[in-house]
């Protein structure tokens, strides 16, 4: 593909743009420490500059930054300028490359209740198992060995990747993608105690539901479990990382992004566009507000205001734990001076 031609088929508007005379064929993608002839990268900062006089690429994505510009210019390099030219890099990707696409039809070996609905090209893969009063919307992926469960509903145009499973009466909304092993809807880690009684905990039907609304990403082996009563959510364009656990009854806003390895406890509320980075774990029946971020490994036991950052165990504010942090380094040598001025101390005292 020649780059003319890449950038016209792109959904931007450059704010500048390279000599059209110095027009490369393409024919593919790589990070710019990587990339060779023919290939396409992109650079987010001034903080690269010594790297795009080093690299191989036929062409870049670059920020507004003319000094960068220049540089590319001078090696003969073609280039568009945009203010997230991570953004352009990824658009760029997807002409390049798409993921594999499950054939548009009902394999064999997969079973599909009469009783489900299943709307126009639907692909159903190899010993899937679609149950009763299932509603399947339209162009929906099935991979193979996908379990869907009694009343659960599939939006438009949603992935659902090898060997996940959605419980009975999960909905899950258009455009999402469940990667493989994730199970939704299954039921909450609910039990009562009983007094006086041989078995002590008495389990707690999980009558509730989980719902995802649209564009909603979940990774793999991600759960995401349904409540006794109400419901589990995921805000619109959450994406969700590998490995995470969402308790019964968690409400998470749109847009949020939770990492690997995030624990939630049942209940817990995340406002709009909060991040948790990987290994952070919430207590139960927590508020995080609006635009709330949380440091990897971090800790986070009482509910957080709009805008909060934090990090560590217990989770503090970021810049307050930075500087514990700091001091932490220090405290070998403040044990040394302590030790120092108890001895000069005691002497004192003795010589007294």
């Amino acid at each position: 593909m020649k780059w003319s031609e890449l950038v016209e088929r792109l959904a931007l508007t450059p704010i500048a743009i390279s000599d059209p005379c110095v027009d490369p064929t393409l024919d593919g993608c790589a990070a710019l420490n990587q990339a060779g002839p023919g290939t396409l990268s992109f650079v987010e900062s001034a903080q690269r500059a010594g790297q795009i006089e080093t690299t191989q690429a036929s062409a870049l994505v670059l920020p507004p930054d003319t000094d960068l510009q220049a540089l590319a210019t001078a090696r003969g390099i073609a280039w568009f300028a945009i203010e997230h030219p991570r953004y352009g890099f990824a658009q760029a990707l997807a002409c390049f490359y798409q993921p594999w696409r499950l054939p548009l039809n009902c394999h064999p070996t997969a079973r599909v209740d009469a009783s489900a609905q299943l709307g126009t090209g639907v692909g159903v893969g190899a010993y899937a198992v679609i149950q009763a009063e299932v509603s399947i919307g339209n162009e929906v992926h099935i991979h193979p060995h996908v379990v869907i469960y009694p009343g659960a509903t599939i939006g438009d145009r949603t992935i659902l990747h090898a060997n996940c499973v959605i419980h009975e009466r999960t909905m899950i909304g258009a455009d999402c993608v469940i990667h493989s092993g994730a199970v939704i809807g299954a039921e909450g880690f609910g039990f009562v105690p009983v007094a006086d009684q041989a078995h002590r905990w008495h389990p707690m039907p999980q009558s509730g539901q989980a719902i995802l609304e649209d564009q909603v990403v979940v990774g793999c082996n991600t759960t995401i479990d349904r409540p006794a009563v109400g419901e589990t959510r995921i805000g619109a364009g959450t994406k969700i990382d590998n490995l995470v656990q969402i308790g019964h009854g968690c409400q998470i806003g749109a847009d949020s992004l939770i990492c690997a390895q995030v624990g939630l406890a049942g209940a817990t509320k995340l406002g709009q566009q909060v991040i948790l980075a990987g290994q952070v774990g919430i207590s139960g029946q927590v508020t995080l507000g609006d635009r709330t971020t949380v440091a990897a490994q971090s800790g986070v036991h009482q509910s957080l205001a709009p805008d909060s950052k934090v990090a560590g165990y217990p989770a503090m504010d970021h810049r307050l734990w930075l500087r514990a942090m700091a001091a932490i380094k220090k405290l070998p040598q403040l044990g040394q001076r302590v030790k120092g001025l108890e001895q000069k101390i005691a002497q004192l005292f003795a010589s007294d």
